[in-house]
Formats: structure tokens, sequence, C-alpha cells
């Protein structure tokens, strides 16, 4: 399934259909992707703009990668998809027997750790949309300052949805230390970008109501 070429009304139907896919991971991509996206916006109001000059070459730069940020997000909506079936279908294994318990555990201990995977990667590319998004805030065009405001609000959100992802899956696995490795992971990345998030959203607010 490409869900990346689905109409949004396409793809809200199947989100809210009772299919296994696309679920939290696909949505929490496709969030992140729309915040990166109006970042990438507020570059495109600032670049060009006489006012604005003396930012232009960074602007160029967070446009481009805000660009491959996009691009990379969409492919993990499809990509959370095709790690998560083959988990789906491990749940449903029969354990009548000792063999088939033996069975099932080898299948869900290989469909688990892929599991995390994207969701992971969905939280790394994230942070680096954050860190697009704050140069966006603080150097964009300021007509365009609210749009930087709604592009950390997606991402935190983003960031937030795709952890959960991951603890639903560490919290199923019998490998305890590896369950320990990849929610460490996912919680040093909410430490210090869910804050990030926090503080492009009440700067954006400060500029608005003051």
């Amino acid at each position: 399934m490409n869900y990346p070429e689905m109409t949004i009304r396409e793809f809200t139907s199947r989100l809210g259909s009772g299919d296994a896919v696309p679920g939290g991971g696909g949505a929490s991509a496709l969030c992140g992707c729309l915040g990166i996206s109006l970042g990438k916006m507020v570059t495109h109001l600032t670049i060009g703009r006489k006012r604005y000059a003396a930012v232009q070459e960074e602007m160029e730069r967070a446009a481009a990668q805000a660009g491959a940020l996009q691009q990379e997000l969409l492919e993990l909506i499809d990509l959370d998809a095709q790690m998560f079936l083959p988990l789906s279908k491990a749940y449903s294994m029969p354990q009548n027997t000792a063999e088939e318990k033996d069975a099932r555990d080898q299948v869900m201990k290989t469909a688990l750790k892929d599991a995390c995977q994207v969701p992971l990667q969905i939280m790394e590319k994230t942070c680096q949309a954050l860190d697009l998004i704050r140069i966006c805030a603080d150097l964009g065009s300021k007509g365009a300052v609210s749009d930087a405001g709604d592009a950390a609000a997606l991402c935190r959100a983003a960031l937030e949805g795709a952890a959960l992802n991951v603890f639903i899956n560490t919290k199923s696995m019998k490998d305890r230390d590896l369950a320990d490795e990849y929610n460490a992971r996912a919680d040093r990345m909410l430490k210090e970008y869910v804050p990030a998030a926090e503080a492009i959203y009440a700067q954006v607010l400060k500029q608005l109501r003051n």
C-alpha cells in the first residue's frame, strides 16, 4: 500500500477503519511531515525578501534540509505499516503446544524488534525537524511566525505519538536489555525535544499575544 499517494480523504478513511495499518506510527510520521512542511513554508516566505537578506543562505539550507525530511517522513508511513504487519500476524499465532509457543516466541522476538525501528526513526527525524523549526521561528519571516509555532506543535505530537508506539512494543519484549535500550533512546529524545517544541510554541505565542 502506497499511503503517501493516497488522498487525504482516503488516508483518513483507512486510518479510521478496523484495519491494523495504518496506525499510530503512520499517523505520527504524517504529523511530523506536516510540521516540517510548515517549517519549509516559512523558509520560502523568507527567502528573497530584502528585510531578511542577512539570513537568506541559512534559510536556503534549512529549506533543503526540510525538503529531505519531508520525503523521509512520508516514506516512514509506508515502512511503519510494513514493519507492523508481521507483528500483527504473530499475535494471532497458535500457542496450544510447547512447539507452537516456541515458534511464536521466535517470530515475536523479531517482529517486536522490527516494529520498534520505525517509530524510533520517526522520533529522530522529528527531532531534526524541530531543530530546523527553531531556526524558522528565530530568523524566518515574522508574517509567518504562527506557522512556525504550528510546526512545533505538530512535531511535538509526532514525537510523543511515535514514542508511545515504541513503548507498546518494548512492553511485550522478553529481551528486557534490548527493551531498556530502545526505551532509553526514546526517553532521551522526549526529554530534550518536548521542551524544545514547547519553547518554540511559547515564544511564538508570546510574540502574537503581546
